[in-house]
């Protein structure tokens, strides 16, 4: 089941052991790249767009649980304050 990305408002919390702050993320992603080879044949990425990108699981690097991931509200963000939530 595909766990939903932090947003400037979220962010992630394992709801077995409370971490907040370190996770393995295992993502899917579809990008079309633009690659220049210089006239040794060494490739260089130059520009990336991703055309689609999904978050397959999340597994919190202090408990080692997996699928215990939920979204949180950020402390002292308003998801009303457009402003806070660039900070």
């Amino acid at each position: 089941m595909p766990v939903p990305l932090p947003t400037a408002t979220t962010r992630w919390r394992c709801t077995l052991c409370g971490n907040l702050t370190r996770f393995d993320v295992t993502r899917s992603s579809k990008v079309v790249e633009y690659v220049h080879l210089d006239l040794a044949g060494e490739p260089k990425v130059e520009e990336t767009e991703v055309i689609s990108e999904a978050v397959e699981s999340v597994r919190c690097r202090w408990c080692n649980a997996m699928d215990q991931v939920e979204l949180v509200d950020r402390p002292g963000v308003s998801a009303a304050d457009p402003e806070s939530a660039q900070a």
